[in-house]
């Protein structure tokens, strides 16, 4: 004769069975995620990816979050490692979003489609802002835009949003600016202070403290607003120069992205993207994000690959004036006089 299960014990064993396939390891339980960084360490990509990846790697259950610093060429470096990397979703990456400039202008380095990538998430966006050493002469955007003489700016290498961004408001607003690339992280603000350059376009996150601390002052806001201080758009001379204006502001609402190889499976994508969202919404993660003067204005997976291929969906007129700024450029850093042109600046500085 069956015994028959009381009705009540069948449920706490289904409940039981349940509760132990729920507690199954997902993919990520007690292996290593590579999270690479396309710069230095220090500056705003390092201090968000390391963040992040503490906080990632519990929701992962992952054994560590490994961070890998792949700084060079404006970004270029460190996205063209993690775009090659085996697609197996053990390794991500954070890069600038200027790169789309060098996509829409055809750059050859960039050596893979933007669109490709497993869109992961965004952290934040990035608001910009143009900043002038307290120490170099420059006061307000009146100042720079009347200057005679060409004033020293900091870029990253030549593809990066930093250097992009700077050759493009030029274009836009008639700044008389020399560009010296090369400068990644906080290089930029190491210089500022040095007198080797006298100002550089950044994202506000990352100088904010800088600027506090009174070492340089904001004179023009691109892709957001700041008190007190003019917006770029204000500046703009026609519709052409607005149009590029808005393009920059556009780019800073990328901000601080995460993506995955092309080619990862659906299934890890899907997990890296819920451990994302979950870490991003960690409420210990916000409190030390606020503590460290790190805005958190996520957004994710598809969200994120939708603003990517609106950005690279720009009108011909807008990808002659990219291709035009940026080729010019690419051709003078070509020149043997262009390529020594910071080390004999930072040698005269000591």
């Amino acid at each position: 004769m069956r015994t028959r299960i009381p009705t009540l014990v069948a449920l706490a064993i289904a409940g039981f069975s349940g509760s132990i396939a729920s507690a199954e390891p997902g993919f990520y339980t007690g292996k290593n995620l590579t999270y690479i960084v396309a710069t230095n360490a220090g500056g705003g990509y390092d201090a968000y990816a390391r963040l992040i990846g503490r906080y990632l790697e519990g929701h992962l259950d992952a054994a560590h979050v490994i961070i890998r610093n792949v700084p060079g060429a404006g970004h270029l470096v460190g996205a063209n490692t993690l775009a090659r990397s085996k697609p197996d979703g053990l390794i991500i990456g954070t890069f600038n979003a200027g790169l789309i400039y060098g996509q829409l202008a055809g750059n050859p380095a960039l050596r893979f489609d933007l669109r490709s990538l497993g869109w992961i998430g965004k952290a934040a966006g990035e608001p910009r802002a143009i900043i002038v050493s307290t120490g170099c002469g420059i006061v307000t955007a009146d100042d720079l835009i009347a200057s005679d003489t060409p004033i020293a700016f900091a870029g990253a290498g030549i593809g990066s949003a930093s250097y992009a961004d700077t050759r493009l408001l030029a274009e836009a607003l008639g700044l008389n600016v020399r560009i010296i690339p090369g400068y990644d992280g906080t290089e930029g603000e190491m210089a500022m202070m040095r007198g080797e350059i006298c100002g550089q376009i950044a994202s506000t996150s990352s100088v904010e403290a800088f600027v506090a601390a009174g070492y340089a002052r904001y004179i023009l806001a691109v892709g957001g607003n700041i008190e007190g201080v003019p917006n770029a758009i204000g500046y703009a001379r026609d519709e052409r120069a607005r149009r590029i204006v808005r393009l920059v502001s556009v780019m800073a609402e990328l901000g601080r992205i995460t993506a995955a190889p092309p080619g990862v499976p659906a299934k890890q994508l899907e997990e890296l993207r819920a451990a994302y969202r979950a870490a991003l919404e960690d409420p210990d993660l916000r409190v030390e994000a606020a503590r460290r003067r790190r805005p958190i204005e996520p957004a994710y997976g598809d969200d994120v690959a939708q603003l990517v291929a609106s950005a690279l969906d720009q009108p011909p007129e807008i990808i002659n004036i990219i291709t035009r700024v940026l080729n010019a450029e690419s051709r003078r850093a070509g020149d043997p006089a262009q390529t020594q042109q910071r080390q004999l600046v930072f040698a005269g500085t000591h």
